[in-house]
């Protein structure tokens, strides 16, 4: 078992650095550094501790690739516990409601290599994840997901922890309100209200600006991002 993990770990190493990466160690002088750093943190599974870091989170961060070669980023807030470990080498979550652009999961339909970023401001700590994505309207597990659209399920590649020393300490305040909970229905977003989208919006949310209180300027919502309250 030794052996065959030794060689896993040599594969991870040789594909995590390229030539540009070379290049710079090299400069630098760090070569050394970075392949003794690959060999202890770099794993191709998720370990006991990572799997309790990942699945007391309520947010991460996913970077996609568009069609066009750009890297996006999205935050990506659910409950806590919404990114589940289904095994040592498979994540999932849910993709919930959001305003009707699809930017990370048309991505992944078209490059499912995707990055994932898992950090808590406040200890402070964080895991990266590597891996290839799938997405699925009929996914098993959407049912356990509360109003989920879809279902991501991850195949990590790469999974390993950073450094912290640079990361702000920040206190949470508050869950989002707009999170989904069976316990109660999910409050609509106050873009919705726009009148520059009203013609544009799916039939299902048709009228719901006069439901919540009339329909507002581009420049009304942006008061109420500022002042966060939307």
């Amino acid at each position: 078992m030794s052996v065959i993990r030794t060689s896993l770990m040599e594969i991870v190493m040789s594909e995590l650095y390229g030539a540009q990466h070379r290049a710079m160690q090299a400069d630098f002088e760090t070569t050394k550094l970075a392949d003794r750093v690959s060999e202890q943190i770099v794993l191709c599974e998720i370990p006991d501790e990572h799997r309790g870091f990942i699945e007391s989170r309520d947010f991460f961060f996913l970077t996609t690739i568009d069609h066009r070669g750009y890297p996006t980023c999205s935050y990506k807030g659910g409950s806590t516990g919404f990114v589940k470990v289904l095994d040592q080498q498979t994540l999932a979550f849910p993709s919930l409601d959001g305003n009707g652009m699809y930017l990370s999961m048309g991505n992944i339909t078209a490059n499912n290599k995707v990055g994932l970023l898992f950090i808590d401001f406040e200890t402070p700590h964080r895991v990266r994840v590597h891996g290839m994505a799938s997405v699925s309207r009929t996914d098993p597990l959407i049912g356990e997901f509360h109003e989920a659209e879809l279902v991501v399920r991850i195949a990590i590649t790469e999974i390993f922890i950073n450094c912290p020393r640079y990361i702000h300490r920040y206190q949470r305040i508050a869950a989002s309100p707009y999170v989904p909970q069976p316990s109660c229905p999910t409050p609509p977003p106050q873009w919705k209200r726009i009148d520059a989208i009203q013609d544009a919006l799916p039939e299902r949310d048709k009228g719901l600006a006069d439901k919540m209180g009339g329909v507002i300027t581009p420049e009304e919502y942006g008061a109420l991002v500022i002042k966060g309250q939307a």
